[in-house]
Formats: structure tokens, sequence, C-alpha cells
């Protein structure tokens, strides 16, 4: 048993299957809450835990998904090319947006991290929780911020803006794809993205031009964040 658990195959078919059960309660249920990363997430954890599974073993498989990472966020230019008139017409706003959006998500995290009195080190993990996994995991390490933990982060974070954002547009009344699409993009990156072109084209597209440049100003603001000799 220790060698199928051990398999890479073991943790692509885990993630497969809870992904797709996920999925599945997502239709059924149409609830918020039923996103199919928060179950998939929820599911796996439960395995490992009821089967005593190391998380390495996991990982054997889970590593091999990470690798599409990059190719399925680069996926998004496609509806962003599809976009490229809107973007040329909203380009200041969309800037404006992302700036503001950036440094309001440090800021916050770094406020909220002192509040709670976490040490340094803690919290310049979670400084950079609201950029894709990639921008997150190159700008961590520079800042004297633990990798690992910044991933944990980024990935809460993103779950918790693809579940919470369709109603935080509802109860904010933002009608306008163009405004919508960009704040989902610039505070929860790629799994809010995901969510974004459920809700139509222009939200998708707007969420991953956001999600681009908020990595990239982050990556000037953490130029500021850096601990020399780190």
């Amino acid at each position: 048993m220790n060698e199928v658990f051990s398999s890479p195959f073991f943790g692509i078919t885990l993630s497969i299957l809870t992904f797709e059960i996920g999925i599945w309660l997502e239709k059924k249920t149409k609830l918020a809450i039923a996103n199919p990363l928060l179950i998939a997430v929820v599911l796996c954890i439960a395995v490992l835990e009821l089967f005593h599974i190391p998380l390495a073993s996991f990982d054997e498989g889970g590593s091999v998904i990470s690798v599409f990472l990059g190719p399925a966020t680069a996926v998004l230019a496609l509806s962003i090319y599809t976009q490229l008139s809107r973007l040329k017409k909203y380009f200041l706003p969309v800037l404006a947006g992302t700036v503001v959006g950036s440094l309001v998500s440090v800021g916050s995290a770094y406020l909220l991290s002192r509040w709670f009195g976490l040490d340094q080190v803690l919290t310049d993990s979670l400084l950079v929780k609201s950029v894709s996994t990639p921008f997150a995991l190159a700008i961590s390490p520079n800042i004297g911020g633990i990798p690992a933990v910044t991933v944990a982060a980024v990935v809460l974070t993103g779950i918790l803006g693809a579940v919470w954002a369709p109603l935080m547009l509802k109860l904010f009344r933002v009608r306008d794809p163009v405004v919508a699409g960009v704040a989902i993009g610039t505070s929860s990156h790629a799994v809010g993205t995901s969510k974004a072109i459920t809700l139509g084209e222009v939200e998708g597209a707007m969420s991953g031009i956001a999600l681009a440049m908020a990595g990239l100003i982050t990556v000037l603001i953490s130029l500021f964040l850096a601990h020399p000799g780190r």
C-alpha cells in the first residue's frame, strides 16, 4: 500500500477526483462556499489524515500538478487578447485600481500582522498574499519571508476571494464588469480570476490583466521592503 501512496499517480488522481467532487457539489448546491478548490483542499487533507499518508507522498504527484501553474496562468492571455480594445479604453483606471489595491493589500497585511503580534518573519511571509504564486515565491525570500508560509497565505487568499467575490459584488452593488474584474484579480490573483471567468468574459479578462499588473506592482513595492543581507 505504501508503494501506491508514494506513486506520483496517487497525488494526481486524488487531486483530480476531489476537484471533480467540488465541481459537482458547486453545480448541485449553487452555493458560493462550495468552491471546487476549497472542497478539493479539505477532502485531500481529510484523506491524508484518515489514512495517515505522509504529505511527502502526496506531493510526489502534487508537485507534477504545480508544474502546470505557469502555463495555466499564461492561458489567461487569450481572454485578455479578446478585450484589448476595452483595456486601451480603461488603461489608466485599471492601472490606478491595481496600484491602490496592491498598496492596500500589502498595507493591510502589515497592520494586521502587527495587531495580532506576529513576528517579523511571519509578517514578511504574509505581505505578498494577494499575488499569484510565481510572483509570491520570487518575492518572499527577498523580503525575509518563509516561502512555504507565503504559499499557504496565497492559496487561502485566493480561495477566500473566489468564495466571497460574488457576495461582495452584490453587497457593494458593483455592476460594471471592468470594476468587478479588476477588484477580483488584484485581491485574489489566479484563483479569484477563475471565479471571475464564470461571471463573464469581461470580468475574466480584466481580472487576468489585474493579477499580472498587481504582481508587477508588488514586485516594485517589495524593493522597498527587502532586508539587506538576506
